[in-house]
């Protein structure tokens, strides 16, 4: 799931799992038994969460983004954070205008060594 809506940045079930011991949770979520969307929520680091929800293209603006966004900050929020982010590929239009509307404000825009494609680097203060 992850990899079909990042693919700059797809990952291995051998990397996922690497990230789940390191305190990420992964989740995915469903209609049913059809996968819409995933979301991470990194650990709390100095009062800073990390919250990322990906939901796919055929099944956005459907109220599956808001319901996954609201899990996985209410669990960030359990796990002490004060601040929230989050990083969104900048092609996704859809995924930056969501956290926009939920208050997420830009703090920095940047292509990583080697790559081509632009990341965008979104805060909420809680």
């Amino acid at each position: 799931m992850h990899n079909v809506v990042v693919p700059p940045a797809a990952m291995s079930a051998e990397e996922a799992g690497e990230r789940v011991a390191r305190g990420y949770r992964l989740e995915n979520a469903y209609d049913g038994d059809v996968l819409v969307g995933c979301s991470t929520v990194r650990p709390v680091v100095d009062g800073v969460g990390t919250v990322i929800v990906r939901v796919l293209p055929e099944f956005r603006r459907r109220g599956f983004g808001a319901a996954l966004y609201e899990h996985a900050l209410g669990y960030g929020r359990a796990q002490g954070a004060a601040v929230v982010e989050t990083c969104v590929l900048g092609a996704n239009e859809d995924g930056v205008r969501f956290a926009r509307r939920r208050g997420f404000v830009e703090v920095e825009r940047y292509v990583l060594d080697g790559e081509s494609d632009e990341w965008v680097d979104l805060r909420l203060a809680l």
